[in-house]
């Protein structure tokens, strides 16, 4: 399983927010909808100035390949323009990672 992570940063002139209502009641139902994704997580921050951003994203998919052609897609191309809306596109890292669950008792 590949994992995309974000760690997200407001654009200038967007309060924090107005960037979780905007992440998690508008951006949140169009990126559900990225082909081959399989798991969506949407982490936000309590404290954005003293951690320097204001959310995490998670995206899974089966392959990196699968992760490509989501983004590659009509879909994926429409929810990168919404992302620009709210998010400055170019602050913050992106991590493609390799997840290994070493313990999970949550289910």
């Amino acid at each position: 399983m590949m994992k995309m992570v974000d760690l997200l940063v407001r654009k200038d002139g967007t309060t924090h927010e107005e960037f979780e209502e905007y992440w998690l009641e508008e951006h949140s139902s169009h990126a559900k909808e990225l082909p081959g994704l399989k798991k969506y997580v949407t982490s936000v921050s309590k404290d954005p100035e003293k951690a320097g951003y204001d959310g995490v994203l998670e995206l899974y998919f089966d392959s990196t390949a699968d992760m490509k052609a989501a983004f590659d897609s009509e879909k994926g191309k429409e929810v990168m323009a919404d992302a620009a809306e709210f998010i400055d596109m170019e602050q913050g890292p992106t991590l493609i990672l390799d997840e290994t669950v070493q313990m999970d008792d949550l289910d």
